[in-house]
């Protein structure tokens, strides 16, 4: 059966705006709004042109507008928000907050809808390797249509790109899968993974190399960027098993499942319970650092995403996760509960 990322039904839709945005506004850039490090004199100028994946995104938003299966603004819930606001900050690090250094989502799994917290969630920030999930979605969407085999193969390079974070076999699955196809997978109305009403999101328009742009993100001319949102946004629709089809968001759960780096998120929830079950990705590269996790022990469930900005950063991402537990797991402490159907906006 061949299946496509233009399945869903309709309801909200900004993808009109994401395609408008990469269509019709040519820019040019004379350097990145952060560097990346992964440049070269050939990718100091793009022009970003209509396509013929943006022109179908254009049209079939035009026919039928599509459910957000992932409307998290919608569940931002005010306890929660004051809890992680008065964490993060009492870690010393409100200033970093301020500067839009730090970027903060918190999903609390355990109630329904789930609720939300958030600090600069839609702030857009180089996020290194953690874009590398984008590729496994894109990956999972052309093995769903029958244009890619889920062999042996195909499944080693994907685990490696996701469990130790290979550069070499992202780059080769970026290849394989299409850096346009990737984009357009991010830009869909099924998904808005990046989506220019909140943004941006998640992006990656080149290699893991020094060579290999396609293309930065039309909004902050990032290479590989997220928003911490977005970033949760794939999560939560990972574990509803929205990505692609039910089968295929528990084959790219197992991937994330258990990896091989342990520091920032996994060291510290390690030592807090060695049991844990984290689905992550994480990413580094001088002073970014960004990691971000489905978590589940104890009973408990919840998503955290942190993009930071600094020398500190990886022990910012340690003692955020440590407090962000602490409020999801600690006996009473999300006591103040708001009525299930309840939305703070």
């Amino acid at each position: 059966m061949t299946l496509d990322f233009w399945r869903r039904p309709a309801f909200l839709s900004l993808a009109t705006t994401a395609a408008l945005v990469l269509a019709l506004a040519p820019i040019s850039c004379v350097s990145p709004a952060a560097a990346d490090g992964l440049g070269g004199d050939d990718d100091d100028y793009w022009e970003i042109l209509e396509t013929t994946p943006i022109r179908e995104l254009m049209e079939l938003d035009g026919i039928a507008r599509f459910e957000d299966g992932a409307p998290l603004w919608d569940y931002v819930d005010a306890t929660l928000q004051r809890r992680v606001d008065r964490s993060v900050k009492s870690l010393g690090l409100g200033d970093e907050i301020d500067r839009n250094e730090l970027s903060v989502v918190l999903i609390d799994l355990d109630s329904s809808p789930p609720r939300v917290a958030s600090l600069n969630g839609d702030v857009m920030m180089y996020a290194a390797s953690l874009p590398k999930i984008a590729v496994l979605l894109a990956a999972f969407e052309k093995i769903a249509q029958g244009k890619m085999k889920l062999n042996e193969a195909t499944r080693f390079r994907l685990s490696r790109m996701i469990k130790v974070s290979s550069n070499r076999f992202a780059t080769e699955m970026m290849h394989k899968v299409g850096k346009e196809y990737i984009a357009r997978v991010l830009l869909s109305p099924r998904y808005r993974l990046y989506d220019p009403a909140h943004n941006g999101g998640l992006w990656v328009g080149k290699d893991y190399a020094k060579a290999g742009l396609w293309r930065r993100d039309p909004l902050h001319n990032l290479s590989h960027g997220a928003t911490a949102m977005q970033v949760a946004r794939f999560y939560y629709l990972l574990d509803t098993e929205q990505l692609v089809t039910p089968e295929h968001s528990r084959e790219m759960k197992a991937i994330l499942l258990d990896s091989e780096l342990n520091h920032k998120f996994v060291r510290a929830l390690r030592r807090i319970d060695p049991e844990a079950e984290i689905s992550r990705k994480s990413g580094s590269w001088s002073t970014y650092h960004s990691d971000s996790a489905l978590i589940e022990r104890d009973d408990h469930r919840y998503i955290a995403v942190v993009l930071a900005d600094g020398a500190k950063g990886a022990t910012w991402l340690a003692q955020i996760i440590t407090r962000l537990d602490a409020i999801i797991t600690a006996p009473g402490s999300l006591a103040e509960v708001r009525p299930a159907n309840q939305v703070t906006r």
